[in-house]
């Protein structure tokens, strides 16, 4: 069983940044896919980012070119630095794994979650 605590969120201004990150209970390593995904209250799970178990990452459209994920497997970490904020980007976030080479982009496909961290992004 994977244990992910998401950390890192806050309040920023449109146009700001921060860093969220992941820590897993155990190497993420080249067994498991990871992804990004958030939500507003409302709305289904929207995934932002997916990394594939070889490390090959993409972005979501909306996010992409502002967003940039990373993982120390060392650190049993992933992380999500985001930037130039927009009032839309504002959700809970959360980082999901799956024991699966493919990222996919279903949550239900997921099987570990994060507890969720809070942006939120003023105009």
């Amino acid at each position: 069983q994977v244990q992910l605590v998401n950390s890192g969120g806050g309040s920023v201004q449109a146009g700001g940044s921060l860093n969220l990150s992941c820590e897993a209970s155990t190497s993420l390593g080249t067994s498991y896919s990871v992804a990004w995904f958030r939500q507003v209250p409302g709305k289904e799970r929207e995934g932002v980012v997916f990394i594939d178990s070889t490390g090959e990452t993409t972005y979501a459209d909306s996010v992409k070119g502002r967003f940039t994920a990373s993982k120390d497997d060392a650190k049993h970490t992933l992380y999500l630095q985001i930037g130039r904020l927009k009032p839309e980007d504002t959700g809970t976030y959360y980082c999901a794994g799956a024991r699966w080479f493919r990222a996919e982009r279903e949550s239900d496909k997921y099987n570990y979650w994060g507890q969720g961290t809070q942006v939120t992004v003023s105009s």
